[in-house]
């Protein structure tokens, strides 16, 4: 019985949902502030990661993946720095 190969990009979206939950479980342990601290910044970077994956085709292999990976990221970290400048603007205008 021969075993299909999975697509990169599918696998890559499984361990980031497998780092979600276990940033999850990170953040819910009440024993450690420095495991608390991990987990928060592990959800962050798998949470941006995943909004990148997410929209990847599952059967795309890892040049595709890599290129629309890079592609998101950079419209997510441009959107991110906007939202920086933009939001004293917005607040001086609501005063």
């Amino acid at each position: 019985m021969a075993t299909q190969k999975r697509a990169f990009a599918a696998v890559v979206q499984a361990v980031l949902i497998g780092l979600l939950l276990l940033s999850m479980v990170l953040i819910g342990q009440r024993m450690s502030l420095q495991i608390y601290q991990i987990g928060l910044l592990l959800l962050v970077a798998s949470t941006l990661s995943q909004i990148a994956f997410g929209n990847i085709p599952p059967h795309s292999n890892f040049g595709k993946s890599m290129r629309m990976y890079v592609t998101f990221m950079a419209v997510t970290a441009a959107i991110f720095v906007i939202s920086i400048f933009v939001a004293p603007l917005l607040v001086s205008l609501g005063r």
